[in-house]
C-alpha cells in the first residue's frame, strides 16, 4: 500500500502517538455532544459523482478500485464506536457475495488498525443496521451473529414488534424509535444513551445517508474521489442480477452518494472542507458541515 500525500490539512490531531498513523498522516476528531454522536460518512464515488455501477459490480470497491481506500475505510471504523448501514446495503453485498455466504460483517480487517482501536480504547466494534419495517430474515445475514462485532438493529415500534417475534439471538439488540418509520434524531439519542455511543461512521448506502443528512445529523464527511467516468443511467448491454431481473420497477438510475429528496437553493447544506489527500489519481477529501 502507498502513503497518503497530503495536500492540506486543518483537522484535529491524532488523540495518541501510533505508528497505524503513519501512511496517512494525523486523524482526530472534535468531542461529541451531550445529546447525540459526533456522526461522520465515509463514501467513494466516480468524478461523475456516482457511487455504484449496479448489477453484478455494485460495491463501493468497483468504483474505487484501491486499496488505499479500503485501508482508509479500517481507521476510519477504528474510532467509531459502532458502524451504522442502511438493510438495502445488507441486502446488496449479501446478493453480491452469494447468499449462502450470509453477507459482510462490517469490521477492521488491517491488524495494525484493529491494534490502534484497542489503543484508541474503544469497546468491541458494534454493526447498527436499520431498518424501518423490521421485515427482514436476521438468521439469512452473518452480521447479526457473527463473533467478530456486535449486532443492534434500529428500527421502529412495529419493526421491534416483528422482530421480537423472529429473533432467536439472545445477544441481538433492537432499538426502536418512531412508530411505523425510524425516528433518526430519536435514535441517535439512544445510541448515545443507551450503548455508550459517542462516535459513529455511517458508511451508506445513499438512502439511509440522504434522510440522516436531511435530519442535520452528519457532522462531517469523507470523500473518495476515483479516477474513473461511470454515468447516471445503466446501459442497456450491462448485466442484470438475478434480484433486478426480477424487480418489475428496477430503476436504471445509478446512485449518488445523496440518494433521496434533497433540498432547496435556501435549504441546501454547506460544507467545510477541511482536508484533502492524493495517493496517484485518488482524490481522498474530508469535508465538516457549517451549522447555522
Amino acid at each position: 500500500m502507498r502513503s497518503f500525500e497530503i495536500l492540506f490539512d486543518e483537522g484535529e490531531a491524532s488523540p495518541i502517538d501510533d505508528a497505524a498513523y503513519a501512511p496517512y498522516g494525523r486523524l482526530g476528531f472534535p468531542q461529541p455532544t451531550p445529546e447525540r454522536p459526533w456522526i461522520y460518512s465515509n463514501f467513494v464515488q466516480s468524478l461523475d459523482g456516482i457511487v455504484s455501477f449496479r448489477g453484478y459490480h455494485a460495491s463501493g470497491a468497483d468504483i474505487s478500485q484501491s486499496s488505499e481506500d479500503r485501508w482508509l475505510m479500517d481507521l476510519l471504523r477504528a474510532h467509531a464506536d459502532a458502524v451504522l448501514v442502511g438493510v438495502n446495503t445488507l441486502i446488496d453485498e449479501t446478493n453480491l457475495r452469494g447468499k449462502e455466504k450470509r453477507g459482510p460483517v462490517f469490521r477492521i480487517m488491517a491488524p495494525e488498525v484493529r491494534e490502534l482501536r484497542r489503543k484508541l480504547g474503544r469497546a468491541r466494534e458494534k454493526n447498527v443496521v436499520v431498518t424501518g419495517s423490521g421485515n427482514i430474515d436476521l438468521s439469512a445475514y452473518r452480521c447479526f451473529d457473527c463473533e467478530h462485532v456486535d449486532p443492534i438493529v434500529l428500527t421502529s415500534r412495529a419493526g421491534a414488534a416483528r422482530l421480537a417475534r423472529r429473533s432467536a439471538n439472545p445477544g441481538l439488540q433492537i432499538i426502536a424509535a418512531g412508530e411505523e418509520a425510524v425516528d433518526l434524531p430519536e435514535a441517535m439519542q439512544l445510541l448515545q444513551r443507551n450503548f455508550e455511543i459517542r462516535y459513529l461512521l455511517c458508511e451508506g448506502g445513499p438512502t439511509l445517508y440522504a434522510s440522516m443528512s436531511r435530519a442535520g445529523l452528519i457532522d462531517e464527511k469523507f470523500l473518495t474521489v476515483a479516477p474513473i467516468e461511470v454515468g447516471e443511467f445503466v446501459p442497456d448491454d450491462q448485466p442484470r442480477t438475478p434480484e433486478e431481473l426480477a424487480t418489475p420497477k428496477f430503476t436504471t438510475v445509478r446512485p449518488t452518494v445523496f440518494f433521496g429528496s434533497g433540498f432547496t437553493k435556501e435549504t441546501a447544506s454547506r460544507w467545510r472542507w477541511i482536508s484533502s489527500r492524493r495517493v496517484g489519481d485518488h482524490e481522498f477529501n474530508r469535508y465538516r458541515i457549517v451549522r447555522a
